[in-house]
């Protein structure tokens, strides 16, 4: 054949994984199966990507069709599936061109004109790390003869366009114009069974468990549903168990061409489909392609004379990754997003400075975090005070810690008893409740930062960079200061004492929650208030108001628009003002990379408006007020239940003492994050004037670019004036894929995630479980709120949302009560509940998606459970 005629087709033993932009993902995996030894692939060759560019370049109606369906609704779904249909049938409706037809029917000829073929879609997003699309084109089976091969050529260029493959990609954020079609066309295997291995266990994601699903015939009776597989599981090559199933129906290759159901012989029907030898030698096969393409995968094989073919093999992409190690030891990470109440994805620039100014070393996965406790939880000693940490802050995170400790081979000592926590009523040493110890700490952490922007205004280059490890050093420093430490356990542990005493003396639940409203010095709930102070300013002036109801996301000039109005001086003023003090915060904080308030003010602006709507003039200081004299009545009734029972004095000088413990520490939780925060904002405006230098200098294409690299990273580009950008480019497609990734709370280094369960029978049936962190009942409509941007909240209103961080408690104000799926007793979200009295429970497995927008709920905030209404 000559080269003109080989122009739009390429034998399968020509190409290997790295060719994806010429035969596609599923092309590209065969080829590189195929080259790899003692692994059978089924011959055949590939339509290259030209082939299609070709014919849709004959479909002029096409890059219309294009430009329509990008201007779609994504939850428009009667729109993209009627634009998906013609731009479908725009396709096949192309004669595909004599040349292009002659080179097909030429390699079938090599192949063998007359067998049967299958004949697969191989689009170049397919099989790719981060996004398998499995299913979302199409593959025909037991295609006979040359106009048919043609025909179902035609039919998978067209299913780059299913209304499921268009939906996928929007989901994932990739460009329907950048994906282009190969097809792969294969000889057809009639297997006597067939199924799919994969080299990691799908459900817990441990790596050294296999999973094999087996079945008679052809894959597509499992693939169907139309019956339940064999399951075999393997470790260490052996197999640890296994499921065998009745299978009375099998999909065979019909003599006709295509696919028929048959019956399956009775007495086969409970045979297992594989012996276990054939089982152990497949997962054997299936590690060594494993070991080839570099990370666990999801493979297709049939077994064809007790030999195996393998048809497909493809990364399994929804395997949370497994932090990197250097040593063959176990470990065991515990999520540092749960703890932060931020367990979204972030940017490497973000990871690696938190990692930098953490107290504990880090380890980063899927772009979230994680700290290794394997050392702690190996001697009995350090394990039992580790579990009650943990179980006190996050019951969830303390079960997936025991449900691990389960397995013999991760932890080597045993679980030992542990000692037994002080018992109720065994005061612990207070500190002393002198509020001048939290003054003296405020004070030195406003004088640190002071010192920080002061020095850092000259650097610039290198030396910026030098300067700001010295810094990180300050900033640990900071949060290392044992006052500082002592201040933060003291408020804690007087808060367990006084819920776990009142609860053994008077049998009241979480009575801490009322003993510690309004407590002095919370800077994130007086953050709350202090907005409710600026919608005071706003509210009187009607044309200010007016105003802000139209101001969008993007309007960053709207501070100063605001001037035109009457009274719009003095609402920029105060919002300005506002900013001053808090304009350093946003969700996800922890992220350097994410955009602060003050560099997005108009973030603020729907907040300010409900608060406009929903409060009378003063409601901060009343509130504040309220909820101080509901914890003075609350004492005093404490103490005087107290004084009523047997050895009265001791108990209620011993709850005395802990309430005032409480009151002068409590508010103080808040401090040293609102500290955190302001150093970062510091470090950030000086990295990106750095960046914007670079962008002048025409190092790089835009400012947050840099946003993709570490600190090391970043470092090594002002030192140079070079950057990869390669690598920005593959930072930027990771980071997006991380997004579909659910973060474990506990990941092994086998990689089994494991979330915790709360296993309780005290609830009605059909309630959410979670945790109690703020105690009361209330009545309200949910408001699922995903992005505080997008919040619309009325008086009574019950927000449901993934996570809350500290930039959060602005919205704490306008609601009853509060649903999270992350967080725990003294995460920010619960501290600031309390402190405004919502009753809330968190950690609510899939509360935003097992809670609809509007429905009617009630929360328990003291039981730990939401029942939904109606």
């Amino acid at each position: 054949m000559t080269e003109q005629l080989r122009q739009y087709v390429a034998d399968l033993h020509e190409v290997d994984e790295t060719q994806v932009a010429v035969v596609g993902g599923k092309g590209a995996q065969l080829g590189g199966l195929a080259r790899i030894e003692g692994v059978a692939v089924p011959d055949g060759f590939c339509v290259t990507t030209d082939a299609f560019r070709r014919v849709v370049a004959q479909a002029p109606s096409v890059d219309g069709l294009l430009d329509e369906l990008s201007r779609v609704d994504p939850e428009d779904r009667e729109a993209l599936r009627t634009l998906s249909a013609r731009i479908r049938r725009a396709v096949e409706e192309v004669a595909v061109p004599g040349d292009l037809a002659a080179e097909i029917t030429g390699a079938l000829a090599r192949f063998g004109e007359r067998d049967a073929y299958a004949v697969r879609s191989s689009a170049t997003a397919e099989d790719l790390p981060t996004a398998s699309f499995a299913g979302q084109q199409d593959t025909y089976l037991n295609v006979v003869g040359p106009a048919e091969v043609l025909r179902h050529v035609s039919r998978c260029w067209a299913s780059l366009f299913t209304e499921r493959a268009v939906t996928y990609r929007r989901r994932i954020g990739i460009d329907d114009r950048t994906v282009r079609m190969a097809v792969v066309v294969q000889r057809m295997v009639v297997p006597e069974a067939s199924g799919i291995l994969f080299t990691a266990d799908p459900v817990t994601g441990n790596r050294k468990v296999a999973t094999v699903d087996a079945g008679f015939g052809l894959g597509e009776a499992l693939v169907s549903g139309l019956v339940n597989p064999d399951v075999f599981k393997v470790r260490d090559d052996g197999i640890v168990d296994r499921t065998i199933s009745a299978k009375h129906l099998a999909v065979q290759a019909d003599p006709a061409g295509g696919t028929r159901e048959v019956t399956v012989e009775a007495q086969r029907q409970e045979r297992p489909a594989l012996t276990d030898a054939q089982v152990l030698r497949l997962v054997r096969l299936g590690r060594r392609i494993e070991a080839h393409f570099g990370r666990p995968q999801d493979i297709e094989w049939c077994l064809v004379d007790d030999g195996f073919r393998i048809v497909q093999s493809r990364p399994i992409t929804t395997l949370f990754p497994v932090p990197e190690s250097t040593d063959r030891e176990n470990h065991l990470y515990v999520s540092v997003g749960h703890q932060q109440m931020m367990t979204d994805p972030m940017k490497p620039l973000g990871l690696s400075m938190w990692r930098l100014t953490a107290m504990v070393a880090m380890h980063e996965a899927g772009g979230r975090l994680f700290v290794d406790v394997a050392p702690r939880l190996a001697s009995p000693a350090s394990r039992a005070a580790l579990l009650e940490v943990m179980g006190r802050g996050d019951p969830l995170v303390r079960d997936a810690l025991e449900t691990v400790l389960g397995h013999e081979d991760l932890v080597p000592s045993p679980l030992d008893a542990a000692p037994g926590v002080p018992s109720a009523g065994e005061a612990p040493t207070p500190a002393e409740a002198d509020p001048a110890i939290v003054s003296e700490l405020i004070e030195r952490s406003r004088a640190s930062v002071a010192a920080l922007e002061a020095g850092i205004r000259s650097k610039t280059g290198p030396a910026l960079f030098d300067f700001l490890l010295g810094a990180f050093e300050e900033h640990k420093r900071v949060l290392g200061d044992p006052l500082n430490i002592q201040a933060i356990m003291a408020g804690m542990e007087a808060t367990w004492w006084l819920n776990d005493t009142l609860w053994e003396w008077l049998g009241e639940k979480n009575a801490a929650d009322t003993l510690t409203l309004s407590a002095p010095d919370n800077i994130t709930s007086e953050m709350g208030l202090e907005l409710l102070d600026v919608a005071d300013v706003i509210r009187p002036h009607t044309d200010v108001v007016t105003f802000l109801q139209g101001v969008g996301v993007e309007d960053a000039g709207f501070l100063d628009d605001l001037v035109k109005f009457p009274g719009g001086a003095e609402a920029r003023d105060a919002i300005e003002g506002y900013l001053d003090r808090y304009g350093m915060r946003c969700v996800g904080e922890i992220d350097i990379t994410r955009p602060r308030w003050s560099e997005h003010p108009t973030t603020l602006v729907p907040v300010i408006l409900d608060n406009v709507r929903n409060f009378e003039p003063g409601a901060a200081a009343r509130r504040f007020e309220e909820g101080r004299q509901r914890a003075a009545r609350k004492e005093q009734e404490v103490l005087a239940r107290l004084r009523a029972l047997p050895d009265g004095d001791r108990r209620a000088d011993a709850t005395k003492r802990m309430i005032d413990q409480v009151r002068a520490f409590a508010g103080y939780r808040e401090y040293p994050k609102y500290g955190i925060v302001c150093r970062t904002f510091v470090y950030k405006r000086a990295l990106l004037e750095e960046a914007e230098r670079l962008v002048r200098a025409g190092v790089l294409a835009e400012k947050e670019d840099v946003f993709y690299l570490t600190f090391e990273e970043f470092h090594d580009v002002v030192r140079t004036n070079r950057v990869d950008d390669r690598l920005v480019r593959r930072r930027k497609e990771d980071f997006r894929s991380y997004h579909a990734l659910t973060p474990p709370r506990v990941l092994t280094s086998d990689g089994e995630a494991v979330m915790g369960s709360y296993r309780r029978d005290d609830v009605p049936d059909g309630a959410l479980i979670g945790l109690p962190v703020s105690a009361g009942t209330v009545e309200g409509r949910a408001r699922v709120v995903l992005d505080m941007a997008d919040a619309d909240l009325e008086a009574g209103d019950i927000l449901v949302t993934p996570f809350t961080d500290p930039s959060w408690s602005p919205l704490f104000v306008a609601v009853a009560g509060l649903v999270t799926e992350v967080g725990g007793l003294m995460t920010h979200g619960a501290v600031i509940a309390r402190e405004y009295g919502l009753p809330a429970v968190v950690g609510v497995h899939g509360a935003t998606r097992l809670i609809r927008d509007g429905q009617r709920i009630r929360v328990h905030g003291t039981d730990g459970y939401i029942e939904i209404l109606s």
